[in-house]
């Protein structure tokens, strides 16, 4: 089989296409062939050798195929069942665990970057009715980030105001979702022809942040001086202190992305004042996945992909995605 392999000390001239053995699933394991993977930031610093992973890690944490055979004990799946990984496999239910990534794939063990997987039968969750492999690709890292963002920690209600930074996975599936509800959106963007895009899915307002670089002012005034109920925090440390100043009083944000750092300084007194709540998200639950799938499937909601690279191409997907030029999701053909 196929697949590619991250070598020390990482870069994308160090992503190397191998030709290995097909694994046999073990106790416990189903055997998947891999038909899709799709693109994430997390992914990208992962193949940059920005988190230290073994020389040899198989990268890609998003993963959609079809089960080959499964292993003795295995009672969940069987031969032929079309399945959607999970970001963290070992988190089924409840509230967030200690913040481990040793099981995610692509980080912590070995991902999907590969024609075929054997995995814990537990590690994957059913597709969308109706969606292909590409389409259910895009879902387990940003769409459920976003699903997790909006529904559960912000619990987002019909009439609200959501305010999305750029137009990548995350914002794009944070967007259809609180379409979906019934909310309100604000996005921002530097490229008036993403903005003019956001728009035809639905935004009901746009600001470009650097013809506009007080664009938490703008957000806020957009809502009649009420302000946002929710903000899907993207950028980090260069972008919360506008995010702060489009909020409402006892507003929500949801810190996703570190884009423009690791650290920097808040404004700690208008956070206050404002009495807002800020949760860190780091993607979600199987079951909050699986929620996610049936509103997908209730809502009719399509993924925005921009472009499809096959496998051995994955170094120049991840260029693709450096230059910042792409729409919605960059999908893997595998």
């Amino acid at each position: 089989m196929k697949l590619v392999t991250v070598r020390k000390p990482g870069g994308l001239d160090k992503l190397e296409v191998q030709e290995r053995d097909e694994p046999m699933p073990r106790a416990g394991q189903v055997l998947v062939r891999v038909r899709a993977s799709s693109l994430n930031y997390h992914d990208y610093v992962v193949c940059i050798g920005g988190i230290p992973t073994p020389d040899g890690r198989i990268p890609m944490s998003d993963g959609a195929g079809e089960v080959i055979a499964v292993g003795e004990g295995v009672s969940r799946w069987k031969p032929g069942d079309h399945v959607l990984s999970a970001f963290f496999p070992d988190w089924r239910t409840g509230p967030p665990r200690a913040a481990t990534f040793a099981s995610v794939p692509g980080d912590g063990a070995d991902g999907f970057a590969a024609e075929y997987v054997a995995m814990p039968e537990s590690a994957f969750t059913r597709m969308p009715e109706g969606y292909d492999f590409q389409a259910a690709a895009t879902l387990p890292c940003a769409a459920l980030t976003a699903w997790r963002a909006l529904t559960v920690e912000a619990r987002i209600k019909p009439g609200d105001w959501v305010l999305v930074q750029g137009t990548g996975g995350v914002s794009i599936f944070a967007l259809q979702f609180a379409k979906a509800a019934g909310a309100r959106v604000i996005a921002t963007s530097s490229s008036d022809e993403k903005l003019e895009r956001v728009r035809k899915l639905g935004a009901d307002h746009t600001i470009n942040y650097k013809e506009t670089p007080e664009w938490g002012r703008a957000a806020f005034e957009m809502t009649d001086g009420r302000g946002v109920d929710e903000i899907v925090e993207i950028g980090g440390p260069g972008t919360l202190a506008q995010s702060i100043k489009a909020a409402r009083v006892n507003g929500h944000i949801s810190l996703i992305g570190v884009l423009t750092g690791v650290s920097g300084e808040v404004p700690t007194a208008a956070f206050f004042s404002k009495n807002l709540r800020m949760d860190g998200i780091t993607v979600g639950s199987q079951s909050m996945q699986e929620d996610m799938i049936r509103a997908i499937e209730a809502n009719g909601i399509e993924p925005v992909i921009d472009t499809g690279f096959p496998l051995e191409n994955l170094a120049d997907a991840f260029r693709h995605q450096e230059a910042q030029k792409h729409f919605g999701k960059i999908v893997l053909d595998i």
